[in-house]
């Protein structure tokens, strides 16, 4: 069973997120907070699995609690999900620690999907997401020089179906929609990114994504 808390100054929000999570049978709603303060002394109290954090609220915003859940507990995952995808907000989220970034435009069911991917230690970030970050790689990497020869080597690992996924990946696809992208099985998606992961000496998802935007190849110019 997957223990959430749910943080929101939204008293109605946080209610239709209880009701949307508690559809799963895998999931137990354990705590509402309207804010990020309350968050944390809920994650004292029950020491969820996962938080799901909006990031703007009132006082003790998104950031805080993350800061703090963090710091305090650092095995608790933390999904922000909220309705702002600006850079700042996200870089916000990202360098205090967050586990994954969706938006609450985002349907019941992939919010389900994406407790359960952070909940294993899948980094979770929606699509707008990517593609503000996919911005921002391109604009700094044309004033960067090039690539050096470490990471041309590594480059020269990646196999073509591997390079398919990375970019499917930056584009902040999870394993489920990249197995059904290019009709393969799950678990060979999942496979395929811990060899990429391996020949490219990175840790999860997230540095994938911001590897193959920054190196140009998810496909876009």
């Amino acid at each position: 069973m997957i223990k959430v808390v749910i943080a929101d100054d939204i008293q109605i929000l946080r209610q239709g997120l209880r009701a949307i999570l508690s559809q799963d049978p895998e999931i137990s709603v354990t705590g509402l907070a309207a804010d990020g303060r309350e968050a944390f002394e809920l994650c004292r109290k029950e020491r969820p699995d996962v938080v799901l954090m909006d990031m703007r609220m009132p006082g003790y915003d998104g950031s805080w609690g993350i800061e703090k859940i963090k710091e305090q507990f650092p095995e608790i995952k933390v999904l922000v999900l909220t309705t702002f995808d600006d850079s700042e907000t996200v870089e916000a989220a990202v360098g205090k620690g967050a586990d994954g970034y969706i938006l609450k435009e985002m349907e019941d069911e992939k919010v389900i999907q994406s407790v359960k991917a952070v909940c294993m230690g899948v980094r979770v970030f929606g699509g707008s997401v990517f593609d503000g970050m996919r911005k921002q790689m391109t604009a700094l990497e044309k004033r960067k020089p090039e690539r050096d020869r470490k990471t041309e080597e590594k480059i020269g690992t990646i196999t073509e179906r591997e390079r398919d996924i990375m970019g499917l990946v930056a584009r902040g696809m999870d394993n489920k929609e990249i197995a059904a992208e290019l009709f393969l099985a799950e678990g060979t998606v999942r496979n395929h990114i811990s060899r990429i992961l391996e020949k490219l000496e990175l840790k999860d998802r997230t540095q994938l994504a911001v590897f193959t935007v920054k190196n140009r190849l998810d496909g876009e110019s």
